[in-house]
């Protein structure tokens, strides 16, 4: 029980970054592109070494080569679908500048909570497979949440909606990253042998997130900084990610 009160915990603080970008945004307005640059690409950098040392070697070692793959695909294919639903709703026709970046904002949030729930996933199953991982996890995705908390944000304060709508707009969202957790917890009671499976899974939504999304956006911010903060979030988390205990 301890075990699982932690993992929402956790999860629940990487969830609350969004809810603190949203904050900052409202208190201080939209921070510089390089700081926006530097925060995604970190996350990016992070979330590699997380993938390339924790997840996948620890993957291949407690299950077979097809639970691997199959997984690593499948997680592939359902962030996939979360970028398609997104790019496909926000093809409707604008009106006003203010329904623009209100739908804009909102389309934002959306997407968010669909993809915070494979990165709860990620925490959870991690946090089963070796103590200390779901927390390097949880880092690099609350260095990706704080920036879209600020994307949510910007658009839907321009667009003149009220503070408090926002900020509860953003701590519902903040929820999602937990629901995934729960769900991922449920995912590895509900089907025997599958730790393999949904670390792969997670590996695999987690790397396409950042090829597709963390590191185009912050090289469009910044290309320098992005580059930094890449490097940075690799290597720090790799070294870290190795000198835990096994």
């Amino acid at each position: 029980m301890n075990d699982i009160l932690e993992i929402v915990w956790i999860s629940m603080i990487a969830g609350l970054a969004t809810t603190l970008g949203s904050l900052l945004v409202l208190m201080f307005g939209k921070p510089k592109e390089r700081i926006l640059a530097s925060l995604l690409a970190g996350a990016g950098g992070v979330m590699l070494a997380v993938v390339s040392v924790d997840l996948l070697p620890e993957a291949w070692e407690v299950g077979p080569p097809h639970q691997v793959g199959l997984g690593f695909v499948l997680g592939l294919i359902f962030m996939y679908l979360a970028d398609i639903r997104l790019n496909t709703t926000s093809n409707t026709l604008p009106l006003s500048r203010r329904q623009r970046l209100k739908r804009t904002g909102l389309l934002v949030a959306t997407g968010i909570a669909l993809h915070d729930i494979p990165e709860g996933m990620a925490i959870a199953v991690s946090q089963e497979a070796a103590p200390g991982l779901g927390f390097l996890i949880a880092f690099g995705i609350t260095l990706h949440n704080l920036p879209e908390g600020m994307a949510t944000t910007a658009p839907l304060k321009m667009a003149q909606i009220r503070w408090w709508k926002i900020l509860l707009l953003n701590i519902g969202i903040a929820f999602f990253t937990p629901l995934g957790a729960i769900m991922g917890l449920i995912a590895l009671e509900s089907v025997q042998n599958s730790l393999a499976f949904f670390l792969a899974f997670a590996a695999g939504a987690m790397t396409l997130l950042v090829f597709a999304e963390l590191m185009p956006l912050s090289r469009e911010r910044h290309p320098r900084y992005a580059l930094l903060g890449g490097t940075i979030g690799f290597i720090a988390f790799a070294l870290i990610s190795l000198m835990l205990p096994a």
